[in-house]
């Protein structure tokens, strides 16, 4: 233990020749441990150069009582299982977006036509309301106005510019039926 408590206190101090030392001893040893839970060479190599990595980016802050050996197998052994987690999450991401391509493509071309159909129907429908109620109708459901600042604008009453929107949604509603009961 006296060993390991002065090799970390060198890699602290910034000795590079002991940092290579513990490197040599231990890559192979942890690379085959990360393997074996893993099973992928090139996770198990990239999780072992990523632990010696920041054991000396991080080495002025290194705080370790365990020793050498203990320290990096379970350091090795958290990374490999967080990345089997990370493995496991893309995964599950993965085929929830397959799962929502595959949803969205399932849309037939009937309903397609169909929905051209109904805003061609809606369009159409706008077209033939009086020019005040469509200009009211557009600038609340397209421009997003409130009533008052439509009364306001077009000078007249808050109860014109309701019963202009009740109109032409009674208008449309009927549309609508006709070409949803005639399906």
């Amino acid at each position: 233990m006296l060993n390991d408590v002065l090799i970390f206190k060198k890699i602290k101090d910034g000795d590079i020749e002991t940092f290579e030392q513990v490197f040599r001893q231990y890559y192979l040893p942890l690379y085959m441990y990360s393997f074996g839970i893993i099973g992928r060479k090139d996770a198990a190599e990239e999780i072992v150069q990523e632990l010696f990595y920041v054991l000396w980016r991080d080495r002025e802050a290194l705080n370790i009582v365990r020793s050498m050996k203990s320290y990096l197998y379970g350091a090795v052994r958290n990374q490999s299982l967080q990345y089997f987690e990370h493995q496991y999450v893309k995964e599950r991401h993965r085929e929830n977006i397959l799962s929502r391509k595959l949803e969205a493509s399932e849309t037939t071309a009937q309903e397609q036509i169909e929905y051209k159909e109904l805003q061609n129907i809606i369009n159409r429908t706008l077209e033939q309301l009086p020019e005040r109620r469509l200009r009211i109708f557009r600038m609340h459901r397209m421009e997003g106005r409130k009533y008052k600042e439509i009364a306001q604008l077009l000078s007249v009453s808050i109860k014109t510019v309701e019963a202009e929107m009740t109109k032409a949604y009674q208008i449309l509603r009927q549309e609508i039926e006709k070409y949803t009961h005639a399906s």
